[in-house]
This record gives C-alpha cells, sequence and structure tokens, in this order.
C-alpha cells in the first residue's frame, strides 16, 4: 500500500471516529452531522485548489489539496458512502477512455 493510501485509510478511520462526537468539541462531528454544511466546505476548498493550481502555487496547491481531500471524505462519510464503493466505481472505468466514460454518462 503506497504511503498516501495509508493516509487516506488512516485520516477515514478518525473521520469515522468523529461520528457522533462532542460537536463542541470536534470540527469533524459538526461537519459529520451537516451535510449541506459538509459540502458547501468541500466545494470552497475545491474553489481554493482550482485557484493555486491556475496560479501555479505548488505550496498552496499541495495545502489546498489536503484541505480538499480532508472534506471529500467527511462529505463521503457523512453521506454513507464508503471508500470502497468509490474504489468500485473507479475500478469500472478503468481501461475506458475519459471521453468514452463521460458520454456515456451523457445519455
Amino acid at each position: 500500500m503506497t504511503r498516501f493510501a495509508q493516509v487516506i485509510d488512516r485520516l477515514a478511520a478518525t473521520i469515522e471516529s468523529r461520528r457522533g462526537g462532542d460537536t463542541s468539541t470536534s470540527y469533524t462531528a459538526q461537519l459529520l452531522g451537516d451535510l449541506d454544511r459538509a459540502a458547501k466546505k468541500m466545494g470552497e476548498e475545491a474553489v481554493e485548489t482550482v485557484i493555486a493550481a491556475a496560479q501555479g502555487d505548488r505550496d498552496a496547491l499541495t495545502a489546498e489539496s489536503a484541505d480538499l481531500i480532508y472534506h471529500w471524505l467527511v462529505v463521503i462519510a457523512a453521506a454513507g458512502v464508503s471508500l470502497e464503493e468509490v474504489a468500485e466505481r473507479l475500478e469500472a472505468r478503468e481501461g475506458t477512455s475519459g471521453l468514452t466514460e463521460k458520454a456515456a454518462r451523457a445519455r
């Protein structure tokens, strides 16, 4: 397993451990309890990531990517979607041209 995958697994486990936690002391517990708020925060982080990339700011891109991944993990957890489900979807798309896959979804 890659270092990235190990970090993601640990972070996902930490996020899950916050479910039902004290919202007065846990930001993650707050977000897990409010999917709309979590999704909006993820959108904010996505925009910040795009801006950093467009500006060619490597340090900001790295930091904003980490923020985006954390918030994405919170959103899928709050929505009840597992990393396994996401992995299955990605595996199903392996070997398929991105253009072909996109056209198939548009039908």
